[in-house]
């Protein structure tokens, strides 16, 4: 999944893709490099991000996916919280809901199912703005996956059927660096699940935390290592700003999961 942020203050590319042309250009040139989702942002949900009016998200992103669907069949994700956004960009083209909120939003059920998009359901403590204020659980693990379990309820509930429905942990969406660390190397608790399990953690501010060096090229370097690990454990979409590198990364994981590491014909 090649992420395409149509925002001024995204934390790693905010301004970049403004432009509608600019935007459609770089969809294609991930979709070039590989990817097989293109994700459109028109709201920045870094933390402490500042919320968007309805009116403008929907003008920064329907014109983005009219053009891009125009052009290309690639498989189109709209990354929102809002339910008119949500259907704009559906009527636009858009194949997937991808909600940090997991939509829970008045009436965003309602419209995913009514769309008949396939949806992505987060996990995130608190919200945007303040979700890295202090964020704390008992029992991360168990606590996100209660959570997931509840909001794929609501939505099958809703008429959302199951085959239309992903799952994301939310790296970095109200966690700590441990609280990340233990989703990740619990991994497998979600992907044994019956639903697949999408991985964003592009860039993301815990690597320049682990690594104590913000600097993009390690926030780079660990997301590609996070990336084979999570395609190790199980993850069926890997959300990324570096998708090129990132492919590379899970043709080797796919390679070494096909082919055995010792082959048994060589003696000693």
């Amino acid at each position: 999944m090649g992420i395409l942020n149509v925002t001024p203050d995204s934390f790693s590319d905010g301004g970049q893709f403004v432009e509608t042309e600019k935007a459609v250009a770089h969809a294609l040139d991930m979709v070039e490099e590989g990817a097989r989702i293109i994700d459109i942002g028109g709201e920045s949900t870094r933390p402490g991000a500042s919320p968007v009016a309805e009116r403008d998200e929907i003008d920064r992103v329907v014109p983005v996916i009219e053009a891009l669907r125009e052009r290309s069949d690639i498989f189109i994700s709209i990354d929102t919280i809002k339910p008119e956004v949500m259907r704009r960009a559906c009527m636009a083209g858009a194949d997937l809901i991808n909600d940090v909120m997991a939509l829970r939003a008045e009436g965003a059920v309602e419209v995913a199912a009514q769309t008949g998009a396939a949806v992505c359901l987060m996990h995130m403590q608190g919200e945007p703005r303040t979700m890295q204020q202090a964020p704390a659980y008992d029992d991360v693990v168990a606590q996100v996956q209660s959570f997931l379990a509840d909001r794929v309820a609501v939505c099958e509930a809703a008429g959302i059927p199951p085959e239309r429905i992903c799952i994301d942990p939310g790296f970095g969406f109200g966690k700590t660096l441990e609280h990340n660390l233990t989703l990740m190397r619990e991994l497998e608790t979600f992907t044994q699940e019956r639903l697949p399990v999408l991985v964003g953690v592009s860039r993301k501010t815990m690597f320049a935390r682990l690594f104590e060096d913000d600097s993009m090229g390690a926030r780079i370097n660990g997301s590609l290592a996070a990336a084979f690990w999570a395609a190790q454990c199980g993850a069926r979409i890997i959300r990324s700003h570096d998708v090129r590198e990132t492919l590379q990364v899970l043709t080797l994981a796919r390679a070494l999961a096909d082919t055995p590491l010792v082959d048994s014909t060589v003696k000693g």
